[in-house]
């Protein structure tokens, strides 16, 4: 089913928290007559109304002869809102958790949830919800993963995947993924920042286009690590006085310090030359860390 279909068939769900995403996700499904929701803020009741979902005013109410509850809270709220659904969930209901959380806080969810007799699902949104509406990237794990996964594409989402049996699995792949993508933008940030104080951002970009060489990420964490173990302390030196370049220009090096750290670390494991591979050269680094 896309986004534009009849929804006729859809499961009766529960929306909890209706920001961005819950009100996108409504919209883009026409849930009209299949959904209910709460949200703390009651601001919020318009938009469900707007959005063809039944405004509730409890948690309880919202949950009612759901047969699926899509947690879209807040990350501080994720386990909050599995406690407050876990008595409260219907036999045989799933409760969807599709907040940006960490594998450790998904599993406390799980586990407020089995301990009513629930069924959870962990859900990892791997794009911004606008404009990709119900065509977003879902992953999912948890040990009733497939189950879950028909009843969410009942609701219309077209891009859905089971990629374990394991709680926490589909968070670790997005926030595994998340320390590259969002590290990368401010790193980006850092960088301009000082390109720009110091008079030199066309050349400092043009320098990187010129250097910039499309190979997989495989290849690129392989090449990356053998660099790091190979020259590290070299290159933490090299970092150090980039950092002090930038606290000359009154940037703080938030981003740069902490690469020093991590540059000395891995030239300090002594494991030049490192093995060949990228599992031989993570294999490597664990020994050496764990016999310090």
């Amino acid at each position: 089913m896309t986004d534009s279909q009849d929804p006729l068939g859809s499961p009766q769900v529960a929306v909890i928290g209706f920001g961005e995403a819950g009100s996108t996700f409504a919209r883009a499904g026409g849930w009209d007559g299949h959904a209910r929701a709460f949200d703390i803020l009651p601001a919020r009741m318009a938009v469900m109304e707007d959005c063809g979902v039944l405004p509730c005013a409890t948690v309880a109410d919202a949950v009612a002869g759901a047969q699926l509850v899509l947690s879209l809270v807040t990350a501080d709220q994720a386990v909050a809102a599995a406690e407050a659904v876990a008595p409260l969930l219907p036999e045989g209901a799933f409760f969807v958790d599709m907040n940006s959380v960490a594998p450790g806080t998904k599993q406390r969810a799980a586990a407020a949830i089995a301990a009513h007799g629930g069924r959870y699902s962990d859900v990892a949104v791997m794009a911004p919800v606008d404009p990709a509406r119900l065509n977003v990237p879902l992953l999912i794990a948890g040990p009733d993963a497939l189950e879950a996964m028909m009843l969410v594409r009942a609701l219309g989402f077209a891009k859905t995947r089971v990629v374990g049996d394991n709680v926490g699995q589909a968070s670790a792949i997005k926030l595994c993924r998340s320390v590259m993508v969002k590290g990368l933008e401010a790193l980006t940030a850092e960088m301009v920042f000082a390109a720009s104080e110091a008079g030199v951002l066309d050349e400092v970009l043009a320098s990187l286009d010129a250097s910039e060489k499309h190979v997989s990420w495989r290849e690129r964490a392989d090449y990356n690590l053998d660099r790091m173990l190979h020259h590290g302390r070299r290159r933490a030196a090299e970092m150090a006085e980039s950092a002090a370049m930038l606290r000359d220009l009154g940037i703080a090096p938030l981003m740069t310090d902490n690469t020093v750290r991590r540059q000395q670390q891995l030239g300090d494991l002594g494991l030049a030359p490192p093995p060949e591979s990228l599992e031989g050269k993570l294999a490597a680094i664990k020994e050496r860390d764990a016999a310090k």
